[in-house]
């Protein structure tokens, strides 16, 4: 099983659009994927249908007691794909870091719980809320591998700086580094800004920037409109070939990781 955590100290980068294509594609494959939702404002949840005032369980419910495996198991929720199911998010995440920031050991909550699962599925893919607290130090705790989709523009680079920042101060009591990949995204090749600011991130963090682009594509909002995962609703789009390769290249990275 391997877990992907999809984070970004920066909102509005395809943290979500990215969890959701890569899920779709591991799913497209064969493989049991799980995604899980870490943020409040639960859009990966509310994407697949999910109503989260509804939900009796969630991936809040992680953090307040201690959960068995069949406890977990009952929090997920299916989605009209045969591959793919959700632990969703719920409002209450907001309060966490009120009620649990200073209580000690609450940052390997969701390793824990994810280890649970072993054998359930092949991929876990986290996605996180723009904001450092105990949900995103969870989430970085939890992974094999973190993906940091950045937007091609130079305010979206500060960002990635602070991200960057934070896995340092964590990784300060990881016993093996965090691994790392940085996906530009909303790459427009007709601005010198988007040419620019990939140019810029190569330079800055050589060796963790995926070669490749996600670029700007419509289909990935009408997708969501209609409750698809990209893939599906749109397989040869360009959105959706970037992601392919990005997939290719992050499998790849997992087999020499072994």
């Amino acid at each position: 099983m391997v877990v992907w955590t999809v984070a970004n100290q920066k909102g509005g980068v395809g943290k979500t659009t990215t969890t959701i294509t890569l899920g779709g594609l591991l799913a497209e494959k064969g493989h049991r994927v799980l995604l899980v939702d870490t943020d409040p404002h639960a859009s990966l949840s509310y994407y697949f249908g999910i109503e989260s005032e509804d939900l009796e369980l969630s991936v809040y419910d992680l953090f307040v007691q201690v959960s068995t495996k069949e406890q977990i198991l009952q929090s997920l929720c299916p989605t009209k794909y045969k591959n793919i199911d959700i632990l969703p998010a719920v409002m209450g995440l907001a309060t966490l870091d009120r009620s649990l920031g200073a209580k000690g050991g609450m940052g390997l909550v969701l390793k824990k719980a994810m280890q649970k699962l072993q054998g359930e599925y092949d991929y876990i893919l986290m996605d996180c809320p723009p904001v450092l607290g105990v949900l995103m130090v969870n989430s970085l705790a939890a992974s094999d591998r973190i993906i940091i989709p950045v937007q091609t523009e130079f305010l979206a680079l500060k960002g990635l700086d602070r991200m960057i920042k934070t896995m340092e101060i964590m990784q300060v009591e990881q016993k093996n580094p965090f691994q790392y990949t940085i996906v530009p995204t909303m790459f427009d090749k007709r601005t010198k800004a988007s040419i620019m600011a990939f140019r810029r991130l190569q330079e800055l963090y050589p060796g963790n920037v995926w070669n490749g682009v996600v670029p700007v594509d419509t289909n990935f909002r009408n997708a969501s409109q209609i409750q698809r995962v990209p893939s599906d609703y749109s397989p040869s789009s360009r959105g959706v070939i970037a992601y392919r390769a990005l997939l290719k290249y992050l499998l790849k990275l997992s087999k020499t990781s072994v």
